[in-house]
């Protein structure tokens, strides 16, 4: 089988990473390029990392994530009540695994998004199914999935995915349909599914701000499942935000 033949077969079989890595090794002269098990080794470990970055994409335009922050630009300090070895765990991902919670509260501008994002990020990077919602498009998309007569299947998609972002709780009125279903969506993922909450609203007063009988006891069961309760009291920072900030 010649080199053409052995192209050709690499693209009906779509292996993109493993045809690329082979004609960058063609182009080589014949002295520099790889034989036997080394070249077969060095192709595997091609496709795989194009399957792997293949993946990540796909991942990160399906959580649809406000903010593409990468974890490691996030500045910790304990003047903003988050520590590096609290972050540090949060990034292995443990607490997604063990259908755990992150609560995030501070006041308008601390960098609540920026953190939740950068989690869900990092959950991309380690292939878990990540979906971001502002709570005023969630609101939206319970609506338009009733109206449609498609709730149940939108309740079944959220159920697939490992890690549901609800930013903005506690900013937009709710009436009690929506409160229901917002409940629904929540128990369901209870024990099973994590979620990361970020409010203005320090939890005490999410009771307040639901003002539902039959809600009342969850953000006690919400905060029971969580790993950690964030308040972050002065703004994040990240690398390229100080640089900007400090000009």
């Amino acid at each position: 089988m010649n080199t053409s033949q052995t192209i050709e077969q690499m693209r009906e079989l779509k292996l993109a990473g493993m045809l690329q890595s082979y004609q960058s090794q063609l182009d080589l002269s014949i002295n520099q390029q790889l034989e036997g098990h080394e070249l077969i080794a060095h192709l595997v470990e091609a496709e795989k990392l194009s399957r792997s970055n293949a993946r990540l994409v796909s991942l990160l335009h399906a959580a649809k994530l406000r903010y593409h922050v990468i974890p490691e630009s996030i500045e910790c300090s304990a003047a903003r009540n988050l520590t590096k070895g609290q972050w540090s765990l949060l990034l292995e991902g443990t607490f997604v695994h063990q259908g755990e919670n992150v609560l995030i509260t501070g006041s308008t501008g601390v960098g609540k998004s920026t953190l939740a994002c950068s989690l869900g990020y990092q959950a991309c990077l380690l292939g878990i199914k990540t979906r971001y919602f502002n709570l005023t498009r969630l609101v939206e998309s319970i609506l338009m999935a009733k109206t449609e007569g498609t709730y149940l299947k939108f309740l079944n998609q959220l159920e697939k995915i490992s890690l549901i972002i609800i930013d903005d709780f506690g900013l937009q009125t709710l009436n009690k349909n929506t409160k229901l279903a917002l409940l629904q969506i929540l128990e369901d993922r209870y024990e099973k599914k994590s979620v990361i909450i970020t409010s203005q609203l320090p939890v005490s007063k999410w009771h307040e701000y639901l003002e539902e009988p039959s809600l009342a006891d969850y953000p006690h069961f919400l905060i029971m499942r969580s790993n950690s309760t964030i308040n972050i009291i002065n703004q994040v920072f990240t690398q390229s935000d100080r640089a900007d900030y400090f000009a």
